[in-house]
């Protein structure tokens, strides 16, 4: 991927390098979202809660990374790049302490949202680190970094895969931790000072297109990570989880890079299909084979569905007039995440688990829906 990295503001192997670090950091926030989905079935064993206590706990992270979009929105235009990354990396450490030294729900919940401010924060300072080193390759960039967001999805349930509480946070924590040397060794774009706020953005309807895709790829994913994982511990160890999640993550990453061959339209319209399928069919069976083949079909789905939206959203508003309209469809994307879990865990509870693909199914509507009408733009 380095070799086809572009060259924009930096050049040279610095241009490399930064690129490489802020895919890396792509990978490991990311890892923080599914870290927990391996872990769920044992923190319901030890606490006795059900889905849908499980299912609020998953749901801190999202609540958190509202707070910290709009934290980061701010901090982008007013502070340094590296800074935002490395407050962020810093309030996941803190939450990763939460569960090492925690013990109970309450801890877990906190430790949890404050893992969410910091994520939120640090998607901020990798976009428009992106943004502002490599112009004019804004789609081809950004389908690369949800490639990278994509990979985080295999290291977070690998970490997670680690028996008990404490070892896959603990480990995380090494990494986030590790991860803060090279952000204050490398010289990261300075800020992203030309880049501006423009409200009229929100208004066209290509944005509004492009935040019912992004709410529809993480509510997918919060439904994959925050309420399936229990369905599956009925024949699936901690450690089995992991690797089933792990593998899914692969395609994820794969579709999403190669749908910027894709006119975004197209991609985020036919995820729909795949996701619902893949969905349907999880939910619905019973057996290990079957779950392999449906999360990867609904894999190649989030994966498209994730570059589709970032590409609507990058032709309907331009990209240095995008501050507020980046952190609105952030912020709007990471709601399907908290609904996912809110909503998904007493579906499960009352109607099994058939049932929470409806949920999905109803969210994909909004989708075509959506792309109905082009963008006058």
């Amino acid at each position: 991927m380095s070799a086809a990295a572009p060259e924009g503001q930096l050049s040279g192997s610095r241009s490399k390098a930064v690129y490489a670090l802020l895919l890396g950091l792509g990978v490991l926030d990311a890892a923080g979202y599914s870290l927990i989905a391996p872990v769920l079935p044992t923190l319901a064993d030890r606490t006795g809660a059900g889905a849908t206590v499980m299912g609020m706990l998953v749901a801190t992270f999202p609540l958190g990374m509202v707070a910290g979009f709009a934290v980061g929105g701010f901090a982008v235009q007013r502070s340094a790049l590296g800074r935002v990354i490395l407050g962020g990396l810093l309030l996941i450490a803190v939450g990763c302490l939460g569960f090492v030294f925690g013990s109970d729900l309450a801890v877990f919940a906190v430790a949890r949202l404050v893992m969410g401010v910091g994520s939120g924060c640090l998607w901020l300072g990798v976009t428009f680190a992106t943004l502002a080193a490599w112009p004019g390759q804004e789609y081809l960039c950004m389908s690369r970094v949800f490639a990278a967001y994509s990979a985080g999805g295999l290291l977070g349930p690998l970490l997670g895969a680690i028996q008990g509480v404490r070892g896959p946070f603990l480990a995380y924590l090494f990494l986030i931790l590790l991860a803060g040397v090279p952000v204050l060794a490398l010289r990261l774009p300075a800020r992203a000072g030309a880049f501006t706020s423009d409200r009229r953005a929100m208004r066209s309807r290509g944005f509004w297109a492009a935040s019912a895709g992004i709410a529809f790829a993480v509510l997918a994913l919060g439904t994959l990570e925050g309420v399936l994982p229990l369905h599956f511990a009925t024949r699936l160890s901690q450690s089995q989880i992991g690797v089933l999640y792990a593998a899914t993550s692969v395609l994820v990453a794969v579709a999403a890079a190669l749908a910027a061959r894709l006119r975004p339209r197209r991609a985020l319209l036919a995820s729909t299909v795949f996701v619902v399928v893949g969905f349907t069919a999880a939910g619905a069976g019973t057996s290990v084979p079957v779950w392999i083949g449906a999360l990867a079909v609904a894999g190649v789905g989030i994966g498209m569905a994730n570059t589709g939206s970032v590409g609507v959203l990058l032709d309907a508003v331009p990209p240095r007039r995008i501050v507020t309209a980046m952190v609105l469809w952030s912020q709007i994307g990471i709601l399907g995440y908290l609904v996912a879990p809110v909503l998904g865990g007493p579906v499960a509870d009352s109607h099994g688990y058939a049932a929470v693909a409806v949920i999905v199914a109803v969210t994909a509507l909004a989708v075509p829906l959506a792309l109905g009408r082009r963008n006058p733009r």
